[in-house]
């Protein structure tokens, strides 16, 4: 997702944010104030959602893209107006898109705990989180087993992917790699914005660090693509806590971006509170206590769910 406009603008950098969703138990003057800070029709979508985690975790998204443009690219909050492309991306609308002069490129994910935001300019950037001891096997028609579950993703993985998979160690540590690989595939993809219909097994990732540990970063995976090495492309690995994994993909657009992948370090992602969410916000609509009233009736989460733990 990218945009420029025609308002001064900081001075651009890379932004990395968390939310954790999975500990927000949102009182009525937080949710309420929330609503009010994000457009109507958003509001109204949030709302349609079944479960309260999928409804925190849609208006922590809103609020974390908001937060980004107002805070970052200096456009005020009540001026922000998002559209969404066809592919259901959210972007400025076009009357903000005046004189381009600078790319600010960013992607959201969400799974388990946790939203998270990437953003950069003039680099493309995907981003996907996992909850790795997320075994839900329910969404996969047939698999009910590890061995069941690797044979189903089987033409999503090369051979090289498989080995390191299957020779990680115990079944838990095989689905922590499994899911790694996953995250840094994902990522890619929605970097390049194409959608199922891509071969996975056309990109390939090598890893030079095969353990990863809480709040420690990692910059060093190669990626092929059909075979090829593509130093074009950079990968940021991080645990948010022992569970999520994160996978930033940011790609080359142009050679005077090469300086940006001279820096060994990844950007370290910052968990942000409710507080920091709405601290630049202008609120849009007036308060509607229905909404809260709404979203306490919903179940927190789907209660079939299925974990492998240590």
């Amino acid at each position: 997702m990218q945009w420029s406009c025609s308002y001064p603008t900081k001075l651009m950098e890379s932004v990395r944010w968390a939310f954790r969703c999975g500990s927000w138990s949102p009182s009525c003057s937080e949710w309420l104030l929330a609503a009010r800070c994000v457009q109507r029709e958003e509001k109204d979508r949030i709302g349609q959602f079944v479960f309260a985690k999928d409804s925190k975790s849609a208006m922590a998204g809103r609020l974390l893209i908001r937060k980004l443009i107002t805070e970052k690219m200096n456009i005020p909050w009540n001026e922000i107006h998002l559209e969404r492309t066809p592919k259901g991306k959210p972007v400025l609308a076009k009357p903000v898109l005046h004189n381009i002069s600078q790319k600010y490129n960013f992607n959201i994910s969400h799974q388990g705990d946790y939203v998270v935001l990437a953003a950069e300019p003039g680099l493309q950037v995907g981003l996907k989180l996992v909850k790795c001891h997320m075994f839900v096997f329910f969404f996969i028609a047939g698999s009910s087993t590890t061995v069941d579950f690797f044979k189903i993703m089987k033409r999503q993985f090369t051979d090289h992917e498989w080995k390191v998979i299957k020779s990680a160690g115990s079944e838990l540590k095989q689905l922590e790699m499994f899911y790694r690989h996953w995250t840094l595939k994902e990522s890619f993809i929605k970097a390049i914005g194409t959608g199922v219909g891509f071969n996975l097994q056309r990109i390939e990732f090598h890893l030079s660090t095969k353990q990863m540990n809480v709040e420690e970063e990692k910059k060093d995976t190669k990626l092929l693509l059909d075979g090829e090495q593509e130093d074009n492309w950079v990968f940021e690995e991080c645990m948010l806590d022992s569970n999520h994994h994160v996978a930033v993909a940011l790609g080359m657009q142009d050679k005077v971006n090469q300086v940006t992948f001279s820096d060994p370090n990844p950007a370290r992602f910052i968990t942000l509170n409710f507080n920091d969410l709405v601290t630049s916000a202008i609120p849009l609509t007036e308060e509607d206590y229905e909404y809260w009233e709404h979203f306490q009736k919903k179940a927190e989460s789907p209660s079939r769910q299925h974990t492998l733990s240590p």
